[in-house]
């Protein structure tokens, strides 16, 4: 397979930039060590282990009340 001319490459990158980019949507993905890492929510993916997401799940009425709670402390992406 030859390589592709600088011509193409042009006409490619600009179908790349014509599609949506995937913001805000999730995706999910089973690590080499068995974690559960989530991206899309930042600039690095967070992982978990099966038990501390069954964790977090858990806590989730008491995080959700400690986001509440302290919303005037919190950095919110409209302010």
């Amino acid at each position: 397979m030859s390589e592709p001319t600088y011509e193409e490459l042009k006409a490619r990158l600009a179908e790349l930039e014509k599609q949506p980019r995937r913001t805000g949507s999730l995706e999910f993905r089973v690590g080499e060590k068995g974690g559960v890492s989530v991206y899309g929510l930042g600039r690095f993916p967070v992982t978990l282990y099966y038990e501390q997401w069954n964790r977090l799940f858990d806590a989730m009425p008491q995080l959700r009340q400690f986001l509440e709670d302290n919303k005037s402390k919190l950095k919110l992406k409209d302010q």
